[in-house]
């Protein structure tokens, strides 16, 4: 298997690394993001770095801008590794280690606002439904099954946590942190953005149940769509040919992780918390297998070596 990289050491300040990203400063207008093999599950980050997860993440989010063009302005300047270098050449000796992995943006003032948009009910939202039939605290129609279709799609903002869980909020809830104006705006792009990805992905056999996109405001004022874009971390991918509304459904991501946490978890050898148990490596195998499956059914190609 490809060697993981759990963390990238380059020659710019870095700003922050994130659970999965490092992200350095290039200059006042440009940032480098390069997503690395790091993997977290139930908010905790393993000790086992995923081949090639990180030149999934990137590689699927610079395709979806691609798609975008036209749609909705974004924060790419450049994912490709010869052209980051003739735009920031002391990374030049460092060739390999942004290979694939690392993207040249805008930088941006970023809204601190996750913006889920829901095609189906599953996960945290079905949680709440089952118990209260509310999501966010805002009620939804009567008689939905897990998993169902959600027809128009329900936008369901969130807090950007640091650390732990985002919390969902409700619309006004936005607006209030964010004002009105802005609160719409991202709306509006949200739903643009999941409407053409979703007619995309279904021509290709893939159901997106659910994304969340990041939004930033350059300096001129102009609103950006920005960090990953429709990636097996940041949406739930089904298969719509394997589709069965009334339970869970077999996901596109991390999920042969998170299945032998949960089996951990369940018969009391970890507790939930970092640190985190090894992991065997055929689970690792199978989670990279399961993001590089859903980079090809999605672009119809393999990823790139």
């Amino acid at each position: 298997m490809t060697q993981a990289m759990s963390t990238s050491t380059l020659p710019l300040e870095l700003l922050g690394r994130g659970k999965v990203r490092d992200v350095y400063v290039v200059d006042a207008d440009r940032l480098l993001l390069v997503a690395t093999d790091r993997v977290s599950a139930f908010d905790v980050v393993m000790r086992e770095a995923v081949p090639r997860k990180g030149a999934v993440l990137t590689q699927l989010s610079a395709w979806w801008c691609a798609q975008l063009e036209g749609v909705v302005a974004h924060h790419v300047l450049a994912s490709d590794a010869d052209a980051i270098i003739r735009a920031v050449p002391a990374l030049a000796p460092h060739r390999a280690e942004i290979a694939g992995r690392a993207m040249l943006c805008r930088r941006t003032t970023v809204f601190p606002i996750e913006c889920v948009v829901r095609g189906y009910i599953s996960g945290s939202a079905w949680k709440e439904y089952a118990k209260q039939g509310t999501l966010a605290g805002e009620k939804l129609k009567a008689g939905l099954r897990e998993s169902d279709r959600l027809d128009p799609p329900v936008f369901s903002p969130a807090t950007k946590a640091v650390e732990g869980h985002d919390e969902n909020i409700t619309i006004a809830r936005m607006a209030e942190i964010i004002g009105k104006k802005d609160a719409a705006e991202l709306e509006r792009l949200s739903r643009l953005i999941y409407e053409r990805g979703r007619a995309l992905a279904a021509d290709r056999g893939i159901i997106i149940a659910d994304t969340k996109f990041e939004f930033g405001r350059t300096p001129d004022g102009r609103i950006l769509l920005i960090d990953e874009v429709m990636t097996p971390d940041s949406s739930r991918f089904w298969a719509a040919d394997a589709y069965r509304p009334g339970g869970p459904q077999p996901s596109f991501d991390k999920q042969p992780l998170r299945d032998w946490l949960e089996g951990e978890r369940t018969a009391g050898r970890w507790n939930g918390e970092a640190p985190p148990p090894p992991l065997p490596a055929e689970v690792v195998r199978a989670t990279s297998e399961r993001y590089l499956d859903a980079y090809r059914r999605i672009t119809g190609v393999p990823l790139p070596a």
